[in-house]
């Protein structure tokens, strides 16, 4: 991490939710206190295209608004965390999913390989809130905001009535993250 900014990339295809995942992370800065800048590309295809989102956080001003060296990367898919794992921050935290293959040069002692897919589906029961578990993981794993803020943050971002599966969804999220990995990976926003 930076001496005044933490940055996060989050990678997958189109509907996997990785943009929402982004801004719900921003948007609990915000809520927060910090600094927050958010931003999103994508490939053309709506669904099954590549999709990645980059969110800066900061307790000071963001006078750079690109992501460089990621301090944090989440990938769902096997090319995005074949892609982005080599331009990393030393010391840099992955989490993916546990489906994937840890490519060669990945530092084992900072990845995090937990179900996101499987646990969206078989344990929240619905597989779209794959971007929700990860958000829960996330969040568990780095510590970044308390459990309030998070759930707030995803409410101001989902639509009305699915506050429950969401809320259902950063639980198990946050289930897959061990206390050990916590106190590994906890990080404080400069």
């Amino acid at each position: 991490m930076g001496d005044t900014r933490y940055e996060m990339r989050f990678a997958g295809s189109g509907g996997q939710g990785v943009i929402l995942a982004s801004v719900i992370l921003a948007e609990a800065a915000v809520i927060a206190g910090l600094h927050a800048v958010q931003s999103q590309a994508y490939g053309p295809e709506a669904r099954g295209g590549v999709s990645r989102a980059e969110t800066i956080l900061s307790r000071g001003r963001i006078w750079f608004s690109k992501v460089s060296r990621p301090d944090f990367l989440l990938a769902l898919t096997q090319a995005s965390l074949d892609a982005y794992s080599q331009t990393l921050a030393e010391n840099a935290v992955v989490l993916f999913d546990d489906s994937l293959s840890m490519p060669a040069g990945l530092d084992a002692s900072r990845a995090i390989a937990v179900p996101v897919l499987k646990c969206a589906k078989e344990t929240v029961g619905k597989a779209f809130t794959a971007n929700i578990v990860a958000v829960g993981a996330i969040n568990a794993a780095l510590r970044l905001f308390d459990d309030e803020t998070l759930l707030e943050a995803v409410r101001r971002h989902i639509p009305a009535g699915t506050e429950e599966i969401n809320r259902k969804a950063l639980e198990a999220g946050a289930a897959l993250i061990t206390p050990e990995q916590t106190a590994a990976f906890a990080v404080q926003i400069g």
